[in-house]
């Protein structure tokens, strides 16, 4: 069950990589909140499978269940509740505020990985 990938590490440090570019130098109302979004379900997907052998669809759906708890706990103001709101990083990876394009913005990002897997990965 647990190896390392070398593929999906390599990509999940390309996205991470273009995620923190996003956050330090995008300042808009579509690529910081809505291709970010996009890319960080795409993110998470790959560093799991960097380290873990798991199906493709129950490791899509993991993650974006876990997205979207995420986002729910945005909802509930999870930050101040944890009296993190004069952590910075809390705030940018936990995230400040419930937005339903978010949620799609996720799904869209996995329906891409689903996709994607389906077309090149014959071991689903």
């Amino acid at each position: 069950m647990f190896r390392f990938n070398k593929t999906y590490g390599t990509l999940a440090l390309l996205l991470l990589t273009i995620e923190v570019m996003i956050a330090v130098f995008v300042h808009d109302s579509f690529i910081r909140p809505t291709v970010g979004d996009f890319l960080v379900v795409i993110l998470i997907y790959c560093f799991v499978q960097t380290f873990c052998k798991l199906p493709v669809i129950k490791t899509a759906i993991g993650v974006l269940v876990f997205s979207y708890a995420v986002e729910v706990l945005q909802y509930f103001k999870i930050v101040k509740l944890l009296h993190l709101e004069h952590y910075t990083v809390a705030r940018i990876i936990i995230g400040t505020s419930f937005e339903w394009t978010d949620l799609i913005a996720y799904t869209a990002g996995i329906c891409l990985v689903v996709f994607i897997e389906k077309k090149y990965n014959r071991n689903l």
